[in-house]
């Protein structure tokens, strides 16, 4: 599985994608994120910030979780009682993630940073593009694996990962205004999310933190995370509860049709999954192709 080495112990993409506290082993194993209050860097003033280490999808889950909750709502030509959607979409900063976390430098001693300002969203990776790759290239879909083994167990379902040089593509098509950056000089690749300005009419919720006091910043900060802690786990309830539903009344569902009929990704339903089996809620029983859910009692 290059996993392991010859004597047993997990080589730097077990200890990435199974241990439990990689960053004992890794310390510079983390994301950084940090929303600032307007567009600069500040050494001390910030109106968000949190470090998350864990695995590769945990890593990944709760970083797309803080940016889409600094991000601001629109209307998008809906009423003033919907609830709005994001600025940007959601896809643009699940493929810039997971290409942050499975193509970066792993031998360069720095963390991924990931800087939310007024203007744009910055996902720095430790590391420049390998060998002959440039900015051009990738735009246009070429890319080079630096982390084969990540990359691999990416695809099979740990990640969002939807195939080599695509993912990058995907991005621009969802949201044209990213620019990127590879710094050869400071081994480092940037890229950088522009956001528009919208004015009243298109905001459902606007973070205005130039208007805001620091008194109120952290109440406010923890009223937000509760919310969309409240609403994920009612959504995720939901969405469970559907899972077990199908699997009774169809054991031999496939987790595509379980997708399509849910109506979130392949991704968050393996998800579910694991954590269902953890719990002993569900079993397979037989081969991924031919076996049938059990459903426990």
């Amino acid at each position: 599985m290059s996993l392991a080495t010859e004597d047993g112990m997990l080589n730097l993409a077990g200890v990435l994608l199974f241990a439990e506290r990689p960053e004992w082993i890794k310390p510079l194993f983390i994301v950084k994120a940090i929303r600032y209050p307007d567009n600069a860097v500040h050494s001390t003033e910030y109106l968000d910030s949190e470090e998350f280490s864990g695995t590769l999808g945990k890593i990944f889950a709760d970083s797309l979780a803080f940016i889409m909750r600094n991000l601001r709502k629109v209307q998008s030509g809906h009423g003033v009682n919907a609830p709005g959607v994001p600025e940007i979409p959601q896809s643009v900063f699940e493929e810039l993630l997971v290409n942050a976390l499975i193509h970066r430098d792993y031998l360069v001693n720095a963390t991924i940073r990931l800087f939310i300002f007024d203007d744009r969203i910055e996902i720095i990776s430790p590391g420049h593009l390998p060998n002959n790759l440039t900015v051009e290239k990738i735009r246009s879909g070429i890319s080079n694996i630096r982390n084969p083994i990540l990359v691999s167990y990416a695809a099979k379902g740990l990640l969002p990962y939807r195939g080599l040089g695509s993912g990058i593509k995907r991005a621009l098509e969802d949201w044209p205004d990213i620019s990127f950056i590879d710094d050869r000089e400071r081994s480092m690749f940037i890229a950088t999310i522009h956001r528009k300005e919208l004015d009243e009419t298109g905001l459902a919720e606007k973070t205005s933190q130039k208007s805001t006091q620091k008194s109120t910043q952290k109440s406010a900060q923890k009223s937000t995370q509760k919310s969309t802690q409240k609403s994920t786990q009612k959504s995720t309830q939901k969405s469970t509860q559907k899972i077990l539903e199908l699997m009774q009344g169809d054991p031999t569902i496939t987790i595509a049709d379980l997708a399509l009929r849910i109506g979130i990704t392949e991704w968050a339903i393996k998800k579910q999954i694991r954590k269902m089996k953890a719990q002993g809620r569900i079993q397979r029983i037989g081969p991924d192709k031919g076996g049938r859910w059990q459903v426990a009692e």
